[in-house]
């Protein structure tokens, strides 16, 4: 009985730790809150004698504040079509040189994600950093802009957003001039925490995915 009774409660701990802790693939989001989940397109060639800081600031693809793709997606952009295709970053950043398998210089990446919120959350702190240079729009606006190269480190950059009841879509546009090609991005509340019930998914408002 003793042993039953101890496999029992064994078991009640396993399915309390699965409620308080939700998976990082439902979540899309990981224990410290970086957003795990995306959908990426790239690799998108600079043109001959473009720096970074040009490439930033030109629309690889159009209308790129409001882009709402869905994986599966297709559009033409450095003169070859490519695919939005899902990417599950592995930790806190991520990562375009892993996502096409082999290093990638001179190009430029879009990552999106849809992050759904319980309720209006103001005075949220969007954390970014990149390597290189990138750009950032949240439902429709820019929000953020770094111009210069450099290396990533997590939370390089703090911006200041209001979040929307429902879905809100996040564009992460990262420039890579040289070696690596990555990116962070995660949502706090006003106090530096994590935000609760926060979700960042793939599909976008109102559509389902192409299978």
């Amino acid at each position: 009985m003793r042993a039953l009774s101890t496999i029992l409660a064994a078991a009640a701990l396993l399915v309390f730790a699965g409620s308080a802790f939700p998976d990082e693939k439902e979540s899309g989001t990981n224990a410290d809150g970086y957003i795990t989940t995306w959908l990426l397109l790239a690799p998108i060639p600079m043109n001959d004698g473009e720096s970074g800081a040009d490439a930033v600031d030109k629309q690889q693809v159009p209308n790129e504040a409001k882009l709402q793709p869905k994986a599966g997606d297709k559009l033409k952009a450095g003169g070859k079509e490519l695919e939005w295709k899902k990417y599950q970053a592995k930790e806190d950043l991520l990562d375009f040189n892993d996502f096409l398998g082999k290093q990638t210089e001179d190009s430029v990446g879009y990552a999106v994600c849809y992050v759904a919120v319980p309720e209006e959350m103001k005075g949220a702190q969007l954390k970014i950093g990149s390597d290189d240079q990138c750009k950032v729009f949240l439902n429709g606006k820019e929000v953020h802009k770094f111009t210069e190269p450099r290396p990533l480190e997590k939370d390089q950059d703090t911006v200041e957003v209001t979040l929307q009841k429902g879905v809100n879509v996040l564009v992460f546009k990262i420039v890579n001039e040289k070696v690596d090609w990555s990116g962070s991005a995660r949502f706090l509340d006003k106090d530096g925490k994590s935000l609760k019930g926060l979700k960042a998914t793939t599909t976008p408002p109102g559509g389902e995915e192409k299978k």
